[in-house]
Formats: C-alpha cells, structure tokens, sequence
C-alpha cells in the first residue's frame, strides 16, 4: 500500500527487491555480506534481553572491535600467518567484551539503567575511535578518516564463488558463533542461570543464583559478539578500520533480535530478511522513479512495530477485556 500510494507498481518494486537480492551470485553475496553483522549485533541484542536487559550500546562495541583489529593488524606486521587471524579476532572480542562489561557493571553495582549507559557509550566510542584512527592510528597516504592497512597475513579470502562479493569466512564464523550461544544458552548451567535471571529476579535470588555476576558476564558476552563485527569488516573486506563504517548495523540488530525471538536460529533468519532488504532497495534508486532505498527503512519500523502488537495481542489483556465487556452488556 505504501508503494502504491508512492505512485509505483507494488508488484514491480518487489520484483526489483528479488532481483537486487538474489539475481546473481554478486547479489547474493552481496546480501550475505550485509546479514553477517546484522548476525552478530542480533545476538548481541539477544544474549543479554534474555538476561532480562537491553543492549543498546552494539553501535559502540563493534566500532571498539573493529578498531582492535585493525590495530593489531597494523602493529604487528611481523606476526606468524598461522596466528595472525586469530589473534585479531581474539582482540576484537576483548574489545568489544570490555566496552560492554562497563555498563553491565554499572547495571549490576550501581543500579544505573543499561539503555542510558549504553547509548551514551556509544557516543564515547565514536569519540575515541575517530581519535585514534585520526591520529595515532591514521592512514598518512590517504585523506579518509581510516587507519593504515592491515598486514596482509591477518586478512580473511572472500569465497570466489560470489564473483567478487567482500563474503568469506566471516559468515561461517557467525553461523558457528550462532549455534555456540544457542548451546550455551539452552544447554549449559550459565546459559539457565542467565535465563532464570531474565525471567524472574527474585526467583533467580532465591534459587542461589548471582544475578549481579550474570548480568555483568551477560554484558560482556554481548559486547564480544558485537565487537566481532570487526572481523568480518576488517579482516574480510576493507583492510582497515574506516570511521562510520557501519550502517548502524547495532541499531538494526535489535530490530533483528525482535524479529528472531531473541532465538540464535531466529536471529540468523531475521538477518538474512534485513540483509535481503539493504541490499534489493539499493536497486530503487536506479530502477524506480518515486521510490527510493529508504524504503527499507520504512519496512524495518513495520516490522518491528508489528512484531510488538503481536506481543500485546496474544496477551490475556484481550480476553479479559472482551468479557467484561459482555457482562457489562447483559
């Protein structure tokens, strides 16, 4: 309808969302190299909502992540090939894992609310991470805000079977990392505990459970998988730590982990649809008169306003009100 009323043929826009999306094996790597941050932020979203908070600070902890990596990559040219991929991959979980323990401390110690620390932190990271790849770090061979070049032996080979799409290795290692947290989460005593606290505190308080110890771990889980966006970017596409390399890939993670269930697999499909999405509306712009990429935008805030009043429909606030009311009635 919203296309219609746009002045478009709704049938020929979804067929340029297809075609954007899966026409070519370009296009589809295309589209897996969007959904495999989108992997990584939702399950960042994910762990700690089932730990019965919110992050909104995966925005901050993938730019610390990524800027690790890069780091590494840069200063330690002379690193063994056969260490190199990890150690940088270690670094931006340790990254991001850090910048999300703070605000999980301060939820747990201080009683400060998570959605305030995390949306400021994502302020100071974009603060020191400009300043460090402007500076210190800097590229002195280019006027992009961007830090030097990686080391060749710390980057990841896309899969020549996408014709040149920037997809490698980082999407099997978020597919891997989405079944790890779905294991730990439904199958180890942490995970339970972490769920336990999310659905009940005091319940989790009584039953012996460290509420304060599984929020600040829930936290700094959550900044690991953010933080780990770095490699898929850094290592498998660009070679450096640009600023404002993400397309608020945080941001949409959450709307991710709401589509997904806040479920490992959940996630990963939602991933796919938002990937699908970025990629086939950049097609509109060349391809449609009236309608343009942002019109992804406008189906992101559908769905998630969607999936909320789904949430409210199917609680027994409905129920209760139709029978009052047919009493009230006679």
């Amino acid at each position: 309808m919203i296309v219609w009323f746009a002045g478009e043929n709704p049938v020929q826009v979804l067929k340029i969302l297809v075609r954007g999306a899966f026409g070519s094996r370009y296009d589809l790597g295309m589209t897996l190299f969007y959904s495999t941050p989108l992997i990584f932020t939702g399950l960042s979203v994910a762990v700690v909502f089932r730990a019965g908070m919110f992050n909104v600070g995966a925005e901050g902890q993938l730019a610390v992540g990524a800027l690790a990596a890069a780091a590494v990559g840069m200063l330690f040219p002379g690193c063994p090939s056969i260490v190199a991929i990890p150690c940088a991959c270690i670094a931006a979980c340790i990254a991001g894992g850090v910048w999300g323990a703070i605000p999980g401390w301060l939820r747990a110690r201080r009683g400060s609310h998570e959605v305030i620390n995390t949306i400021m932190f994502n302020f100071i990271a974009a603060g020191l991470c400009s300043y460090l790849a402007l500076h210190p770090l800097r590229n002195r061979l280019s006027q992009n805000p961007e830090t030097s070049e990686i080391a060749s032996q710390f980057k990841l080979t896309p899969f020549p079977f996408f014709d040149g799409a920037p997809v490698g290795w980082g999407l099997l290692l978020a597919l891997v990392v989405a079944t790890l947290v779905w294991v730990f989460l439904w199958k180890s005593v942490t995970g339970f505990e972490w769920r336990a606290v999310g659905r009940n505190e005091d319940a989790a308080r009584v039953a012996g459970i460290d509420v304060e110890r599984s929020r600040i771990l829930a936290f700094s889980l959550a900044g690991a998988l953010a933080g780990m966006v770095g490699i898929a970017e850094v290592l498998g596409n660009s070679g450096r730590f640009r600023v404002g390399f993400s397309p608020e890939y945080g941001f949409i993670g959450i709307a991710v982990a709401l589509l997904g269930r806040n479920h490992p697999l959940g996630v990963v499909v939602a991933a796919l649809l938002f990937g699908a999405l970025h990629k086939g509306a950049s097609e509109l712009d060349m391809e449609s008169e009236r309608v343009t990429r942002e019109l992804s935008l406008i189906f992101q805030g559908l769905i998630i306003l969607c999936v909320s009043v789904e949430g409210f429909a199917n609680a027994s606030l409905l129920p209760g009100i139709f029978k009052r009311r047919t009493v009230e009635g006679g």
